[in-house]
């Protein structure tokens, strides 16, 4: 009897670490939502917070955040290889900065990169639609761009709005 009881603990010893080690601890975006904001504050703007759906495994070291253009900022997992672009709204006081260092961007530079997600909208005086797709191909704003959706098999046109996000014209 006592050794099937210390049959079972031994088991379940050797089962716990390989069970933990299987669970991965997703991102810490309160950790993330202070960085943005301190770079951002820094730009003079003010950062989205990151929607808390989004699970991401922990990054093993520091995540990195760089200012893509005025109104996006990326933040960057290298080890993991995982990317998020983060949106920002003016500051307090409502006022954009005056010089950034990314403001001299060369204008014909694309927001929009083929295999990004990208979500796109339609907006009515009755209702409004969105939903996520996939870019075919690079685009600016202002530039109609090839889409796919979840389907993978057709494609539909719509217009560059921002980084990430399109617009179709009811």
């Amino acid at each position: 009897m006592s050794r099937s009881i210390f049959a079972t603990l031994a088991a379940c010893a050797i089962a716990a670490p390989i069970a933990a080690q299987g669970q991965t601890a997703t991102e810490d975006w309160q950790a993330i939502d202070a960085l943005t904001a301190t770079v951002a504050s820094a730009l003079g703007r003010t950062a989205v917070p990151i929607d808390r759906r989004i699970k991401l495994a922990r990054c093993p070291e520091p995540a990195t955040v760089t200012a893509i253009d005025a109104n996006t900022l990326a933040v960057r997992c290298a080890p993991l290889g995982w990317r998020l672009r983060v949106a920002m709204t003016a500051g307090v006081d409502g006022a954009l900065p005056v010089a950034a260092p990314f403001a001299r961007a060369a204008p014909s530079a694309p927001v929009v990169r083929r295999g990004d997600h990208v979500r796109v909208s339609i907006d009515t005086p009755n209702y409004s639609i969105s939903y996520a797709a996939i870019a075919v191909e690079d685009g600016r704003v202002g530039d109609s761009i090839a889409l796919r959706g979840s389907d993978r098999k057709s494609t539909l046109s719509a217009t560059v709005t921002g980084p990430g996000a399109a617009r179709i014209d009811p």
